[in-house]
This record gives structure tokens, sequence and C-alpha cells, in this order.
């Protein structure tokens, strides 16, 4: 209960600390304000792919599908659906409500990809499942690539620009809120027992599919989520910015953050979106090439050496729980020895 409380607490917190950080958010200029979208946008489409990969240890390489779900649904939902039922929409029921329709819509679409895709694909393990989630991702690109009504290959344009740092942020908030909760629930325990011991589990009676298939589902609707904000701010979406690639960054950001760690993955999402623009804006030449215009080998070496020095990822064996009570422990110790 009081952990419960806590966390409520927290999310009042972080979502004051959010509207606060949004005035000078505004002051960015474009260039910049973008990046700080990008890197919310990331922290979604990591945080949620965490309870796949994450907490219940499965291998998922098909994330990119259901970001392209949500954006285009969203998408096709504040162009072509939600205009005509605006003439019966109650007073009031103006650009947040449409809004935010919008993103629960497409939302719950990527949710129903993903139960769809999950009930069969759930019960492979390992590589046979990545290969399953990664073929998912192709077939969905390939599907929206030939769909005319929703742009084909040349991708759907004139997509409200909806999305600010407040909503993208927001999101982010929730689903952090979501994520420590569950984990604190019984369905938090079945994914951790699914992720240690796959075998075991299922010998005491833990239905794996079923835990397997929730965080699949949880995750398929956040990342619809994330591709909704992403669409109604770019104001245009293509298949092609949803490949193969685009679920392997998602990836690599969750194990750069560590595996499990909400936290880990929310801070490694802020610097490996953050790290190649940096190198962009760097103009310092070394030997009289622009380092700039090497960010990707240089990001690539980071990686490479992050990699090497911290394989359980930046924040993989780190605990903030475990910190503070560590730290109490350290307190406590010499009064202790001081009484002996």
């Amino acid at each position: 209960m009081k952990d419960t409380a806590r966390s409520y607490i927290f999310l009042a917190i972080g979502l004051a600390v959010i509207v606060l950080l949004s005035f000078p958010v505004q002051t960015l200029d474009n260039y910049d304000r973008q990046i700080v979208i990008f890197i919310g946008i990331n922290m979604i489409l990591a945080a949620s792919l965490n309870l796949i990969n994450g907490f219940t240890g499965q291998f998922s390489l098909g994330h990119a599908g259901f970001m392209a779900i949500g954006a285009y649904a969203s998408a096709a939902a504040t162009k072509l659906v939600i205009p005509k039922m605006m003439e019966a929409a109650p007073e009031g029921f103006g650009q947040d409500g449409v809004f935010l329709v919008a993103l629960l819509f497409g939302g719950l679409v990527a949710a129903i990809a993903g139960l769809a895709v999950g009930v069969p694909s759930l019960r492979l393990k390992g590589d046979y499942l990545a290969i399953v989630t990664l073929g998912f991702g192709e077939i969905i690109r390939v599907i929206f690539q030939n769909v005319k009504v929703l742009g084909g290959s040349l991708g759907l344009s004139g997509i409200p620009s909806y999305t600010t740092f407040n909503w993208v942020f927001i999101v982010v908030a929730v689903l952090v809120f979501i994520t420590q909760n569950m984990m604190r629930s019984t369905y938090g325990k079945g994914f951790l027992a699914v992720r240690d011991d796959e075998v075991a589990a299922e010998a005491v009676g833990v239905n794996t599919t079923r835990y397997k298939v929730v965080a699949f589902i949880v995750g398929a609707f956040f990342a619809g989520v994330a591709g909704g904000l992403y669409a109604h701010f770019n104001g245009l979406i293509e298949p092609a910015g949803f490949g193969f690639l685009r679920s392997v960054e998602i990836v690599v950001i969750v194990i750069l953050g560590g595996m499990g760690s909400t936290w880990g993955v929310l801070f490694a999402a802020a610097v490996l979106t953050y790290l190649p623009e940096w190198l962009r804006e760097q103009d310092f030449q070394v030997g009289g090439m622009n380092i700039g215009d090497f960010r990707l080998p240089i990001y690539a070496l980071v990686l490479v050496i992050l990699m090497l020095t911290r394989p359980q990822g930046l924040f993989g064996d780190f605990s903030l729980k475990r910190s503070v009570q560590r730290f109490r422990t350290r307190r406590q110790e010499p009064s202790t020895t001081l009484e002996g």
C-alpha cells in the first residue's frame, strides 16, 4: 500500500516537473525542440520494449512494426475519420480531445496486432521468436508500402502537428508509473519468473505464455502511442522509416541501458538520441577533416566501448531502492559499533 501511494506521489511530482519544464522548452529553436521530442519518443519505445526484452527475457525485433501501426492508425484517425465525427462531438471536444482519441486508437490497434502476433508466436523462444517478430515487422512495412489510401511508398503527409513536449513526456511518466506498479504486482513476479527460468516457472504452474502475451500487448500499445506522437510531430510518415534498422535502434537502447532497468533505458534513450546530433554540430578539424562527418563511426565506437566495459548495461545492476538501503545501513554501522 505504501509503495502504491508513493508511486502516485512520484507521478504527481513528475507531471508537475513536466509542466514546469515545458516553459523553457518553448524558448528553444525548432532543431533543439525536435531533439527533445525525439528523446521522449525514444524513451517510450525503449521502455515499452523493455517490458518484453528486459523483464520477460524475450527477444523481439519487430517493435518498429507496432510503432508503424500506431503511427498510421492515429494519423488516419485525425485525417480521415475524426473530422467527419466532429460534427456529432460534444461541445468543448477540441484538438486535445481529438489527439487523445487518436493516440488511444493507434495504441489499441497496435495492441491488437501484438495479441495477434503474440498468441501463436510467443510459444517460441530465443532466436526463433526473434525471427518471427523480425518477419512481422517487415510484413507490416510492406503492407503500408502498398496501401494506396495511406500514401503507399510515398507515405502519408499533411498530418496535423498536435504533438508537444507535454504530450510526449506525460506519456513517458504514465508509462513509467504503469511499469513500476506492474512490476510490483503478481504480473511482475510472473515476468521475472519467465525471464529467470522459463522451464522452472512452467514446472511450478506459471502460465508463461500468458505473461509473455500480456507483456507483448502492453509493450505494443505504448509503441503504437509513440508512433502516433511521432506521426503528429513529423507531419509525414513513410514505410521506410519503420524498417528493421529502427527496431535494432530500440533494441540497442534497451541493451545499453540495462535489460530490465526502466531508468537505465530512459537514460540510454536520451544519450543515444542526443549523441549523434551533438557530434553533428562539432566543427573542429582533425587532420583536415571535420569530426562531425564521422559521427556515425564515432557513435558506433562508443557503443562498442560501452558494451565491452559494461556488458550488463549502464544501469543493469543498479536499483534505487537497494542503493537507499545500503546508504541507510552504512549510516547505522558506526553507531552500532560504538554501542558494542
